[in-house]
């Protein structure tokens, strides 16, 4: 039986101080690549190599009954994405087989039928097929800026799918990573101000979100993207280095109103990168974990490392190891960054 695991944080402060995994028993006949819960951490939703995505019902904690089973993907699905529940009850999927899917939660008998068949009331509304080559990794940009979703692809493109009111799709694609595009994760939506970065209004407003997501790729980079308007196009504003082999996952930390910016990734080098900036004029400085601590300080991990997630805080970073390890990160005040949890999954 294929599992996945279940962690909590401490609800009250965010700490990094998880309680037990709880195993959830997806039935999947395959390994899982994704397993990600929506914004109310009520429901959770796993994809596998075996070609299925699954979505379970969480109480207290824990899936319960028998999974919503939606299939359609023709090879390995690599990763789910839940929509803001502002947009209703949707969810994207990205796969091996070059497409990626919008499902959304249409009910039992209802759907207009013009995305796919209903199954178990989720209809598949849209199929993006402009990439030559695997989806690896789909991230819905902040809900002030409207329904978007990025697209990473072992094509070397980028894509940024703007969904209308009227159902229409805008896409913008674009050459991002040489090699391929490994992963995408969207800046939080905030503007500048003397006294620090202050969260966004909506774009009627005065201030302006912003528009900004980073990319990692097989060419050893992270890449970061600004949409000009005055272009109407999305433009490579930084390149970060610092990786010695292929980034797998990158993450943008959320933004709880203090200063400064962090970004985190994963390489195949065994090694995690914590990528900050203080202010929007200061450069990036690069720190790597320190998995060893105390015996030495050699950055590698035992194994490539393949994702890097933050809490809805932004303080907590969850890093999953090849080793079958996951480990919880936290800056400590004058003591960098410190492993404070970790467990097998």
């Amino acid at each position: 039986m294929i599992r996945a695991l279940l962690v909590h944080l401490h609800p009250a402060t965010m700490s990094a101080q998880a309680s037990k995994p709880v195993p959830v028993e997806t039935q999947h006949e395959d390994m899982i690549h994704d397993a990600q819960l929506d914004y109310y951490g009520k429901r959770l939703a796993t994809c596998s190599s075996d070609r299925t995505i699954r979505i379970f019902n969480v109480v207290k904690g824990e899936a319960k009954g028998d999974p919503v089973i939606l299939k359609g993907h023709s090879a390995a699905v690599w990763q789910v994405s839940w929509a803001h529940p502002s947009f209703g009850s949707i969810l994207a999927s990205c796969s091996y087989d070059g497409r990626v899917f919008i499902w959304k939660e249409v009910g039992q008998g209802q759907g207009k039928g013009s995305g796919g068949e209903i199954q178990d009331g989720w209809e598949r509304i849209k199929e993006h097929t402009l990439h030559t080559a695997s989806v690896n990794s789909i991230a819905w940009a902040p809900y002030d800026l409207g329904p978007m979703l990025a697209c990473a692809s072992s094509d070397g493109k980028v894509s940024v799918l703007s969904f209308g009111d009227d159902g229409s799709i805008d896409v913008n694609i674009f050459p991002a990573h040489g090699t391929g595009a490994n992963a995408v994760s969207w800046a939080p939506s905030v503007v500048s101000t003397s006294s620090g970065p202050v969260r966004a209004q909506p774009a009627t407003s005065a201030l302006k979100s912003q528009k900004k997501f980073v990319t990692a790729g097989s060419d050893n980079l992270i890449r970061i993207w600004g949409f000009d308007e005055e272009q109407k196009k999305w433009t490579e504003e930084e390149t970060v280095k610092g990786h010695e082999d292929w980034v797998r996952d990158v993450a943008w930390a959320p933004n709880i109103g203090l200063p400064g910016m962090f970004i985190a990734s994963a390489s195949q080098d065994r090694t995690v990168l914590i990528h900050s900036r203080p202010t929007p004029s200061s450069p990036w400085t690069s720190t790597p974990l320190l998995p060893n601590l105390p015996d030495n300080q050699d950055p590698h991990f035992p194994d490539a490392v393949w994702r890097v997630s933050w809490s809805l805080a932004g303080n907590v970073l969850a890093v999953s190891c090849g080793d079958g390890k996951v480990s919880l990160w936290k800056e400590g005040v004058g003591k960098g960054w410190e492993c404070v949890s970790d467990f097998t999954s």
